[in-house]
Formats: C-alpha cells, structure tokens, sequence
C-alpha cells in the first residue's frame, strides 16, 4: 500500500498560506489563482509564481524561506487526522506500507526523521524521475519487490496519481480531498480508480472488500 504525499497525507494549506504571505498575496487571491492553474490542466502547480512575480526564482526563495526557519513540512503537525491511525490499520492489516510522491529536496529526510512506521520513502527529488512518468511507478515496484498489481497506489491527483498508477498495473485508490481532487473531479466518477473514498479511514473497509 503506497500513499502519495501532499494533500493525501499532508494538509498543505500551511505552507502554501506562507508562500502567500512571503509574495504579498492576500490568501484567498493566492489560493483563487493556484485553483486556475489546477483547472487549466496542462501546467505545473508552480506556475502561480510566474503570475504574481514573473521574476521570481522559486528554487532560490525556498532556500531563502528554509533558511529563514520556514519549513515545507512539520510532522505529525501538517498530517491530516485520519493518516496516523489509517497507517497503523493498514499495517496491523498485514500490508506494507511505503510514501512516494514528488517532492523537492529534503522530503526522505524529513519522512524517515518523523516516526512514521513504513516500509519505503522515495520522492521525485531523490528518484530523479517526476509522475506521472511510468518510470516512477516502475520504481515503487522494483522497490518494493513485487508485481504492479500487488501494489495499490493511494492519491489525490488523477492526472498525476490514478490513471499512471493504473496504468502501471496497479491498484489506484483516489482520495478525494485537497484542491486537485475537486477541481479535477468533484462529485463525479474517477477515471481507472479501483475506488474513490472522501477519508483514509475508508480504507481499510476498501481493502477488506478487495481481499
């Protein structure tokens, strides 16, 4: 059982809000303009900077924001409620249980340093590889040692989650929160998911149902 990492596990309103406030943005202008950017389709999360601030170099301000004591994650602090006791049903259940999904630098690090009981941390960053290229999907099997379709893959993004996980051969879990889902989604069927849940707590029903 593999989880992709922002708004699967992560809340990212946090750090999101604080990317606001460093530009000068009120927060509902940031947050209006990043759902324009989802709803567009064919472009980066990233490209809301270029919006506000054309000049603005992302990579050398989020190391000007890590050295400020900013931080991308905080654990168990950013964790959405239902992840902790999901992690341990899924694990009590008898699967292993690994966290991919593309990050920047810093993401394994901060993963292995907040406890968390799994099996295999990989990200975008130290994998050198992005989804929803099959590449990366390859990687979680060839890491985990197993077929395609022993693995499910849980996440929020179809585009960059569902339909390469499904394609891939595994079992693709959508979990519909978080802006992408909704924009993406909303209310209506997910394309190539196995299921479609609104909590992690779902989950193991889902599994059980499956086995």
């Amino acid at each position: 059982m593999v989880f992709d990492l922002g708004e699967t596990l992560v809340d990212e309103t946090r750090v999101w809000g604080e990317w606001a406030d460093a530009l000068g943005i009120p927060r509902l202008t940031f947050f209006a303009v990043l759902g324009s950017t989802i709803a567009a389709g064919d472009q980066p999360h990233t490209a809301v900077f270029p919006i506000f601030r054309p000049d603005l170099d992302v990579r050398a301000a989020r190391r000007e924001r890590l050295a400020s004591g900013k931080q991308d994650w905080r654990f168990p602090d950013d964790l959405y409620p239902d992840v902790l006791d999901t992690l341990r049903a899924v694990r009590a259940a008898g699967y292993r249980i690994g966290i991919a999904g593309n990050q920047p630098d810093g993401a394994d690090e901060a993963l292995h340093g907040a406890g968390i009981d799994v099996d295999l941390i990989g990200s975008s960053a130290s994998w050198g590889v992005e989804k929803p290229d099959p590449a990366f999907f390859a990687r979680i099997a060839h890491e985990l040692d197993l077929p395609p379709e022993r693995i499910a893959y849980v996440g929020d993004r179809v585009d960059n989650d569902i339909i390469p996980a499904a394609d891939a051969g595994m079992v693709a879990i959508h979990l519909r929160r978080g802006p992408w889902a909704w924009i993406q989604v909303g209310r209506g069927t997910t394309p190539r998911a196995a299921a479609t849940i609104d909590s992690l707590a779902e989950l193991p029903q889902v599994l059980a149902r499956a086995t």
